[in-house]
């Protein structure tokens, strides 16, 4: 087949604008840094902590929705053993803005914190805060391949060139604007990516329906055609796997940094909620394409169209639906747009996953525990360095994919067995500890492996109750997850509480109290809190970065951005 030159043309065009928004961002970000007395590094984190609102709904609306949020729903709804009641990332993700913005923003907001780890560095010290960096970096690697992989299947589909030509072009594209500018080129280039996004997919939307080859969807819905119903089915036995499933896209969306970057990157906490909560409805509104061309699919007569039979679900092609739509029913110019939104899709959710994960180690790890003395222009070479790693990374692991929506589910999955519980302790129960958090994140990560993993073909070593084996797979249908997730919750208090009574009454002895939660942490959280809400002058930046950030004492709200 030859390539496309139309639609190669049209997407180096779009990639070539994308790329002059990031390069002017990036001078906005850089008159930031020379207006900025304090860490210049945090310009490149936060934006100053100045994000407008209207910018701040649109970068965190782009950055849910992403390649593999819409690719991921296009296929859920279109596999038979699934379907749109099966399809809940829409639901799941628009709640979990929704929660996190009722919830978890004034307590990260209000204390001015520059990193999702911050908190964690405070309370835990540096070891137990390198330690819960693996999972979420782990999760943004895991979803950038999955969103780049999903751009690649769609580039290969209309254009008809290599896949990982497409991932490493779009890759190198995103790597580079976000290089430049940091925050300001990532917000600034979502917005651009989100007007693509709604422009694209609904001009595709029509055009697919009306398409001879397409039976009516509404009678699809529920009756069988081409194949089965796309509404999909659930059984009674299923019910607790349902809600397990979706209670960890609720609450393992919120503790990622890309969404806590937007939320400390607001001029205020109510600003922040709001975007929260408008972030979520447009993230639930802008699924209802996909779904529509989910079900479409399904309606479709495949041997009146030029991709004929067998149909993609035989061809083991479900992963690339939604291109494979765009390509046979749609007409030409029209799948060029499709292209545009896919991978204005991508590049707006790549772009922030790498700036969050780099962020992290930069602060967190280099210039907190690796060198303490860093200066703020080293700390930012750090993080563009460390884009550069996270980025190929995640470019590799996409070119050897197979499976976008096992991606996609995976990196939740990391997140909500083992960081979630440590969020919700670190900021609402009192006396959490980093002996609790080292038992939490232990029995968390052991139970879950030892659940098994189909993506992963590890088998369960725990067979709970209503586990079966099909079509070569363990399933669970107890809702392990969850249950892993509360265990590991219970697991921080009780053994934090626990430590706590041990080292107070001298029952054990100071010197194996290796965490020093005795002489460096006061009883609980609030205490602190309150210790740091009281006036006093502000304190030297430079003494501050010369301490030992081993002490939970250096707080993020001591500085005025």
């Amino acid at each position: 087949m030859a390539v496309n030159i139309p639609g190669l043309v049209a997407v180096f065009m779009f990639y070539l604008f994308i790329l002059g928004i990031g390069i002017w961002a990036s001078r906005k970000s850089k008159r930031e840094e020379k207006k900025c007395s304090g860490d210049k590094s945090e310009v490149a984190m936060v934006g100053g902590r100045n994000l407008q609102l209207l910018v701040g709904i649109f970068t965190t609306t782009a950055t849910w929705v992403g390649g593999g949020f819409i690719n991921v729903i296009a296929e859920a709804v279109y596999l038979p053993q699934l379907g749109l009641i099966w399809t809940q990332a829409p639901i799941g993700y628009s709640i979990s803005l929704i929660v996190g913005g009722l919830v978890f923003v004034k307590p990260m907001r209000s204390k001015q914190y520059v990193t999702m780890l911050d908190p964690f560095q405070i309370y835990f010290g540096n070891t137990m805060s390198s330690l819960l960096l693996i999972p979420a970096l782990f999760a943004d690697i895991f979803w950038s391949a999955a969103i780049l992989a999903a751009l690649g299947a769609t580039l290969s589909v209309i254009l008809d060139i290599p896949i990982y030509v497409s991932i490493i072009l779009s890759a190198c594209v995103v790597i580079l604007y976000t290089l430049l500018g940091g925050l300001y080129s990532v917000v600034y280039t979502d917005l651009i990516q989100t007007f693509f996004i709604v422009i694209s997919l609904c001009c595709c939307v029509p055009f697919a329906i009306m398409n001879p080859a397409v039976a009516d969807i509404k009678y699809t819905m529920l009756n069988e055609l081409y194949q089965k119903p796309w509404l999909g089915k659930l059984e009674v036995n299923h019910i607790g796997r349902w809600i397990d499933d979706l209670l960890y896209l609720i609450l393992g969306g919120i503790p990622w940094q890309v969404y806590f970057q937007r939320v400390l990157a607001a001029s205020s906490v109510p600003q922040a909620q709001i975007t929260s909560y408008v972030a979520g409805i447009f993230c639930f509104i802008l699924a209802l394409p996909s779904i529509i061309i989910g079900g479409v699919a399904v309606s479709t007569d495949w041997n009146q169209t030029s991709y004929g039979l067998p149909t993609p679900n035989e061809r083991q092609e479900s992963g690339m639906i939604l291109p494979i739509v765009l390509q046979h029913l749609c007409p030409g110019y029209i799948s060029i747009l499709g292209i545009g939104a896919i991978s204005a899709a991508v590049m707006s959710s790549a772009d922030s996953s790498l700036l969050a994960t780099s962020s992290m180690f930069s602060r967190n790890i280099y210039k907190k525990i690796i060198r303490k003395k860093a200066a703020d222009n080293e700390v930012i070479w750090v993080m563009r360095m460390t884009i550069i790693l996270f980025g190929a990374a995640a470019t590799t692991l996409a070119i050897l994919s197979q499976s976008i929506y096992g991606l996609y589910f995976l990196s939740v999955e990391l997140i909500y067995a083992v960081l979630f519980p440590q969020l919700v302790c670190i900021l609402f129960v009192p006396q959490t500890n980093a002996y609790g958090s080292a038992a939490g994140y232990i029995i968390g990560l052991t139970m879950r492996i030892l659940a098994g993993e189909s993506f992963l073909q590890i088998p369960p070593f725990i067979q709970y109750p209503g586990m079966f084996f099909k079509d070569g797979k363990y399933v669970q249908l107890f809702p392990f997850k969850t249950f892993t997730m509360l265990l590991s919750l219970l697991s921080i208090v009780i053994f934090s509480h626990l430590a706590s009574f041990l080292f107070k009454n001298r029952l054990l002895e100071k010197k194996f109290d290796v965490f020093k939660i005795t002489d460096k942490m006061p009883s609980s959280p609030e205490e602190q809190i309150v210790l740091h809400d009281k006036p006093g002058p502000e304190p030297d930046r430079k003494q501050l970065n010369a301490q030992d950030d081993s002490t939970e004492g250096l707080h993020s709200d001591n500085f005025i951005f």
